[in-house]
């Protein structure tokens, strides 16, 4: 078995005793061993069974799909752009599910309050994201070059803020604040049928992913090199743009716009490993990316307390300084 094989199980079991930990805290300390006693078992305590069965097993599984799905996404964004600064959200994919809640939320003012609900934030989120990414992917098939494509995803971003900002002006100072709110993010607020839904979307991402490995690694020394290996590049970025959009839209979809995973983690992974195969890369940064994504969340339940705190501010005060760090260590980024 080699290195990599190595660090990857090893991983692995460093993200089980992550997830399970994550299960444990909470407002109320349910000790591991009573974990596995739920999970694998029957246990005598019918209020812990509820608590971790209904509320925290989801919420830790939904953890591992956000943290993976936006550490993937922006893993191909930065390849497909060649730009480190480069996220999952570049496209405006998330500012159309913003703009698309928004139109739910603060649009309640006038439509009534009749369509707030999970469910309708969920579908006018996901049905946001998606209008964006036909739009981007109509430009894609237009425009042969990258950093216009890139330019016009921000456009998109600005038009869908400005959008946002205006229905703001307007609305309630009630429909503002759950607006806030749900920018805020939240990983609790999920059922199962949901996280069904959820998978559905991150493994098709996923899938769509692996297609594209071996044209990952060949456009790392630029499009004419793998052009001149046969890839085809129109076909290469319609799938990484849909993948990112599936990946991203779902994310933001259920569990609101999360900041940081998506454009930090790559660039952690690649610290860390060494490499800039995506044979490599991709199973890291799924690892790397869950990993971040439960201690954040386990962070911002505070342990023993009553309070939560948003996962986006947990992710960005937890994670930054982290990245910091590597590269005054390393003083050099890899790409």
């Amino acid at each position: 078995m080699k290195n990599h094989d190595l660090y990857i199980v090893f991983s692995l079991l460093i993200l089980v005793v992550f997830t399970l930990t994550n299960i444990s805290l909470g407002s109320v300390y349910i000790p591991v061993k009573e974990v596995f006693k739920i999970l694998f078992q029957q246990s005598e305590n019918e209020t812990w069974q509820y608590i971790i069965l209904d509320y925290r097993l989801p919420k830790a599984i939904t953890s591992i799909f956000v943290g993976s799905g936006l550490a993937l996404s922006g893993l191909l964004m930065q390849n497909l752009f060649r730009n480190p600064l480069a996220g999952p959200y570049i496209l405006g994919i998330s500012s159309g599910a913003s703009l698309g809640v928004a139109l739910v939320i603060l649009g309640s003012s006038f439509l009534g309050s009749f369509l707030l609900g999970n469910t309708s934030i969920v579908i006018a989120s996901s049905l946001g994201s998606c209008l964006v990414l036909l739009a981007v992917l109509g430009v894609a098939s237009k425009i042969k070059d990258t950093m216009a494509i890139l330019i016009i995803g921000l456009m998109f971003a600005s038009f869908t803020s400005a959008m946002v900002s205006v229905l703001s002006f307007f609305s309630s100072a009630e429909s503002l604040q759950k607006y806030i709110f749900w920018s805020f993010g939240n990983l609790g607020n999920i059922s199962w049928q949901e996280v069904q839904v959820f998978f559905i979307c991150w493994f098709i991402g996923l899938l769509l992913t692996l297609f594209c490995i071996k044209n990952l690694n060949s456009l790392l020394l630029g499009e004419a090199y793998a052009k001149s290996l046969g890839v085809n590049l129109k076909q290469n970025k319609f799938l990484v743009i849909v993948a990112t959009g599936i990946l991203a839209g779902s994310t933001t979809a259920f569990v609101g716009p999360i900041a940081f995973v998506g454009l930090a983690v790559p660039h952690l992974t690649r610290l860390v490993i060494k490499s800039s195969n995506h044979y490599i890369l991709i199973p890291f940064n799924l690892i790397f990316g869950a990993l971040i994504m439960l201690v954040c969340d386990s962070i911002s339940q505070l342990p023993g307390s009553v309070y939560t705190l948003p996962i986006n501010a947990v992710t960005s005060a937890f994670g930054a300084p982290i990245v910091i760090w590597l590269l005054l260590r390393k003083k050099k980024l890899m790409f």
